[in-house]
């Protein structure tokens, strides 16, 4: 698929209105109809929703977090549409968050040639990118070091070596964005980097316990060549402070379309089980009072992706960790209240588990959110 040539759509698709509500209620109706039933194959058998992510492009969800003139900024709305499908299949809604932080990254670069064509095909969903980020992350939080080094050449122009474990959403045609440590100086550099440009290799990763068709690679870097066209910044670590809640944002789709499954499938049994699962804690009524305030404060915080105070950074992470824990419990929960049809390997309550410990561990894991809570709660109390 050409990277500018868009790819057809279903009917569905194709039928959407103008208008957000409009969108979302596509993305409902297209998740339950065309996605759930191959959650389970994408899920296990590592079938690359590509085509999915076309539709979800076609009906708008992929662009309304942007800013005009290719989306309305509406980062709630993006969170929603998310969460809408990460209800049926969690991998997918995944993949939804990688394509709209790599938007995020292009729109961001005020670069024009990032900004321009290419983030609008990219808007539609007619050429895909993902996230590399998980390291850089990391490495800015002190838990681990870059694994990326940029030699400068001058003119904007660098070669980039080095390798990372494991990108998703990537393939043939495909993008992400990737963070360097400049050598011999003291700053990071930041690219859009193509899947089939010179020097990059791409290699299978080990089967995961779960959602295995988003695309994941791992990647290899050998002398690959950076031109200014593809430069997102320079100076990393300002431009971070400026996304950093917006990335963080979005994540949360996830772990609400998730918890919402888990609930979903407690109340199918209710009519049966209820008897005997009045005694397990976590009920489905508590859970989605508590998740249905956890959401509130989401999309709250969402109305203001790009503040840069920590007071606002703070209460990003608290909800993303919030998130993340409620995630693990509601599937839990939901496991227990269904019993062993739950257990089965084909069990959407078993696939949701699955789902929520990669919520709890994709960078920023719980783990990672706890000690950035820590910090920046620390020198807020300074």
């Amino acid at each position: 698929m050409s990277a500018l040539a868009l790819p057809e759509r279903s009917a569905l698709a194709e039928a959407v209105p103008s208008g957000t509500a409009a969108m979302l209620q596509a993305v409902e109706t297209y998740a339950k109809q065309v996605i759930a039933p191959l959650a389970t194959r994408i899920d296990q058998e590592g079938h690359y929703p590509e085509a999915l992510m076309a539709d979800l492009g076609g009906m708008g969800a992929l662009r309304a977090h942007l800013q005009a003139p290719h989306g309305a900024g509406d980062y709630v709305a993006a969170i929603q549409a998310m969460a809408a499908v990460s209800r049926v299949c969690g991998a997918t809604g995944f993949l939804m968050w990688c394509h709209d932080v790599c938007g995020l990254y292009m729109e961001q670069s005020g670069n024009v040639s990032l900004t321009g064509q290419r983030l609008a095909v990219h808007a539609a969903g007619g050429s895909f990118g993902g996230t590399a980020l998980s390291n850089p992350m990391k490495a800015f939080a002190g838990i681990e070091k870059l694994a990326l080094v940029a030699k400068p050449l001058g003119g904007g122009r660098y070669v980039l070596n080095g390798t990372l474990p494991w990108v998703s959403h990537l393939g043939p045609s495909h993008c992400f964005g990737a963070i360097a440590q400049v050598e011999g100086e003291d700053r990071e550099l930041m690219v859009l980097v193509d899947c089939d440009a010179t020097g990059v290799s791409l290699r299978p990763c080990p089967s995961f316990s779960a959602m295995e068709g988003t695309g994941t690679y791992g990647l290899r870097f050998q002398e690959m060549p950076v031109s200014p066209d593809r430069v997102i910044t320079e100076q990393v670590r300002p431009w971070i402070q400026q996304v950093r809640p917006a990335f963080v944002l979005l994540q949360c789709g996830m772990a609400v379309g998730i918890t919402q499954g888990a609930i979903d499938s407690m109340r199918e049994v209710e009519g049966r089980l209820g008897h005997v699962n009045e005694y397990l804690d976590d009920r489905p009524e508590d859970l989605q009072g508590e998740l249905d305030a956890l959401t509130d404060d989401a999309l709250r915080l969402a109305l203001t992706p790009f503040d840069t105070s920590l007071a606002h950074w703070l209460a990003v992470l608290k909800v993303r960790a919030a998130g993340s824990e409620l995630c693990l419990r509601a599937t839990q929960s939901a496991l227990l209240h269904q019993g062993a049809r739950g257990y089965l390997l084909s069990s959407p309550v078993q696939r949701r588990i699955r789902e929520a410990h990669f919520v709890a561990i994709v960078t920023p894991a719980l783990k990672h959110l706890r000690k950035e809570i820590a910090r920046v709660g620390s020198a807020l109390a300074a």
